[in-house]
């Protein structure tokens, strides 16, 4: 029972907070245009100082664990590179290819992940987690790219991508995170006040804004591609690379950071760039709506059954 109520503990939270902005929406307390200016202020603002202020916060001699970090970067990578092999045999229409392997590949690690890891451990512990989003993060981004220019049809430019990445917001609050924490620069104290109660709204607002989002259109053509990405994204991923994890050694909240990569959602941000860059929007904004409805159900399963073997 007791495990029960942990999972619950992790999950119910996400599915309220997302219900209640499905609710707002539905009321019509909000609109279109002012969903995309709430999601550009939590990507740009609230998100970059919560992740500022969690690596702020780590004890590095504590959380920084190497073996830990190198593990997730290379199996961030070989997810990519496994769906880029497996994902054009399943579909032929290039535009598809590229939507499906990002949401196979990419997970909303930011918000879903640094959400189970402060249910399960706490919000002082969750520096782990946060670091690796500084590692994870700039190679979610450098692939994306990469998979949706090739795609597209066009060159893949280095210059543009390096200039895309340095002006990430969360790369930014990754970077000036470790500076602070390998320096030892600590904040005025009003200043740091105001950082940590400006990042206690990032996650809440981010579930909010993204169930407001949530738009359940026709799937008519698409319910093979949903099939794929959702599935590979929730299931199929996690079973691989969290057994490897635990085949490794990985315990506790190494591997909670490993639960919270592999087992989130597809990321909201995969949406923004299939549109940006001429890719099957639609089939990006389904993958997004339908892996976060599932994740719930999901993550609860994932959770309760490493929670039930005693490794977490």
């Amino acid at each position: 029972m007791d495990d029960l109520a942990l999972t619950l503990k992790v999950v119910l939270p996400l599915f309220f907070s997302m219900a209640l902005g499905y609710g707002v929406k539905c009321a019509g307390l909000v609109c279109d245009a002012t969903l995309k200016q709430m999601n550009n202020l939590v990507f740009r603002v609230f998100l970059p100082l919560m992740v500022f202020y969690n690596i702020y916060t780590t004890d590095l001699a504590g959380v920084f664990q190497p073996r830990l970090m190198a593990y997730s970067m290379i199996t961030a990578a070989a997810v990519f590179g496994l769906a880029a092999l497996i994902i054009p045999r399943l579909e032929r229409d290039n535009t598809r290819r590229s939507v499906l392997i990002q949401a196979v590949a990419r997970s909303n690690f930011v918000v879903f992940g640094l959400t189970i890891a402060v249910s399960l451990y706490g919000q002082e512990k969750a520096g782990m987690t946060s670091l690796a989003v500084a590692f994870i993060t700039p190679i979610f981004n450098v692939l994306s790219v990469v998979v949706l220019q090739l795609y597209r049809g066009g060159r893949v430019e280095v210059k543009k991508i390096l200039k895309e990445i340095a002006l990430n917001p969360l790369i930014i609050s990754c970077m000036l995170g470790l500076l602070t924490l390998f320096t030892g620069l600590r904040l005025p104290a009003v200043v740091e006040d105001t950082v940590v109660s400006l990042a206690r709204v990032a996650t809440p607002l981010a579930l909010v804004v993204l169930g407001a989002s949530f738009q359940f259109g026709s799937v008519r053509g698409y319910k093979k591609q949903l099939i794929i990405g959702v599935a590979g994204r929730l299931l199929a991923v996690p079973a691989v690379f969290l057994t490897l994890g635990v085949l490794l050694g990985f315990r506790r909240m190494e591997l909670v950071t490993l639960l919270a990569l592999y087992c989130s959602p597809v990321a909201v941000s995969s949406f923004t760039m299939a549109q940006q860059m001429d890719a099957d929007g639609e089939l990006a904004g389904q993958l997004v709506v339908f892996s976060a409805v599932f994740s719930v159900i999901t993550i609860f399963g994932w959770v309760y059954l490493l929670k039930a073997l005693g490794l977490i």
